[in-house]
């Protein structure tokens, strides 16, 4: 799944914290994308070495440069909307949770963690999955799968049911 939790050990007052990292789910490592394009520019190679020598190259060569560009683009877009990043930092006192977005961008939310209540319902997605306050809500994981946002709602309360 992609999130995992770190515990840490109990302290002198016998507290444990907990810290929650969530990331999107990125299915073409690097190396494989170093393979798909190498790959896809060379099945696009072959229409252009048959028309070497010819007037059709020259027709056929801006197309294919464009085809390779897209792909390219295409999949930095999807690397770099790949680091989005949640993090959410529990423990006996207050709750917090920072989001940075593909942009480089930074956002905080902090409440007490006794008010903090994870919400599992139907929403803009199946298993929409929020947290609240009774002032204010947030949506968690909104790139998580919706059985991977059921797990997680159960790992939230089991977690916070152990801060109480």
């Amino acid at each position: 799944m992609p999130y995992e939790w770190k515990d840490t050990a109990p302290d002198d007052t016998g507290a444990v914290s907990y810290q929650l990292r969530l990331w999107p789910y990125q299915s073409l490592p690097p190396k494989g994308f170093v393979w798909f394009i190498g790959l896809t520019a060379g099945f696009m190679a072959l229409p252009v070495v048959a028309t070497l020598g010819t007037a059709v190259l020259w027709g056929l060569l801006p197309f294919v440069l464009l085809v390779i560009g897209g792909v390219w683009y295409a999949i930095q877009h999807s690397f770099r909307r790949g680091q989005t990043a949640e993090e959410l930092l529990l423990n006996r006192r207050t709750a917090q949770v920072i989001r940075r977005d593909p942009g480089g961008g930074l956002r905080e939310w902090t409440t007490n963690s006794y008010w903090l209540r994870p919400i599992l319902r139907r929403g803009p997605v199946e298993s929409y999955l929020t947290l609240t306050d009774g002032k204010r809500e947030i949506e968690l994981g909104a790139f998580l799968t919706p059985q991977e946002r059921r797990h997680l709602h159960d790992d939230l309360l089991r977690r916070l049911a152990n801060l109480r």
